[in-house]
């Protein structure tokens, strides 16, 4: 599943942008404002409803990714090729089979037990060598929890003073 670190914040940061958004339209704010505010909210939204129901199952013989209202799998034994990108600490891993192909991040929470799985599964002449180097010290990633943070201190600092706290 997606790391529950980064799914916290991220929940908080989609109540505290709700809240706000009904404190702005109960206190009569421009329409500009809370329309704003709704462009804001929507991929804030999605990203938390896709990021809290996408999980990865991996079975004897097949690998398979759950997102909202979605299914994907891919047979261990059709997996033509295991690749590797990776930019600064964000990597993603590529199984491709045929035309079927998915794509995993290390926004997964335990991303290097994943990638062991996975490799312990493929066959050993699909995984390319800068695969085999990640699935040595996986990367971790953080700035994004990091940054949902932030934004929740930002939000909830812009909710008080809309509540008329006074600093």
């Amino acid at each position: 599943m997606i790391r529950r670190s980064f799914l916290v914040p991220l929940g908080l940061l989609l109540l505290l942008s709700l809240v706000l958004l009904a404190v702005s339209v109960m206190q009569g704010e421009p329409r500009g404002k809370v329309l704003i505010l709704s462009v804001i909210i929507a991929p804030v939204t999605v990203l938390f409803v896709e990021s809290l129901f996408r999980r990865t199952v991996i079975g004897q013989d097949r690998v398979t990714v759950f997102k909202l209202l979605r299914r994907r799998e891919v047979r261990f034994s059709d997996v033509t090729s295991v690749e590797t990108v990776q930019v600064r600490k964000r990597a993603f891993l590529t199984l491709c089979a045929g035309d079927e192909f998915l794509i995993l991040s290390n926004a997964y929470g335990d991303f290097p037990r994943l990638v062991d799985a996975l490799m312990s599964r493929v066959p050993a002449a699909a995984v390319t060598d800068e695969t085999r180097r990640l699935a040595k010290a996986p990367p971790r990633k953080s700035t994004d929890i990091i940054s949902c943070w932030l934004a929740v201190a930002l939000l909830t600092f812009i909710l008080l003073i809309q509540l008329g706290a006074r600093f």
